[in-house]
């Protein structure tokens, strides 16, 4: 026997990790029996319909926030669950 009798073994490593990486691309992937929608799918578009009507304006403002925000009072956006007597 040589000394490269163990060569084998070691390639198996790289090997079995790039069968290992194929099977789970595979497996999570399922390329080939996923829904192609965009081939399989007909979509028809139609026209957009709708207005654009100015209802509001306001120019200049220096305000950084909103009037009634809640950032800050945490307990009034947070709600504690109760737990339910089992009995």
């Amino acid at each position: 026997m040589s000394d490269d009798s163990g060569l084998w073994l070691l390639s198996l490593g790289p090997a079995g990790a790039a069968g290992l990486y194929w099977a789970l691309y595979r497996f999570y992937r399922n390329t080939d029996k996923s829904h192609a929608f965009e081939h399989e799918t007909a979509v028809e578009a139609k026209p957009v319909t709708g207005s654009d009507h100015k209802i509001n304006e306001i120019k200049g403002t220096q305000q950084t926030r909103i009037n009634g925000d809640n950032v800050r009072a945490y307990r009034k956006r947070v709600r504690r669950l109760r737990r339910r007597d089992p009995g």
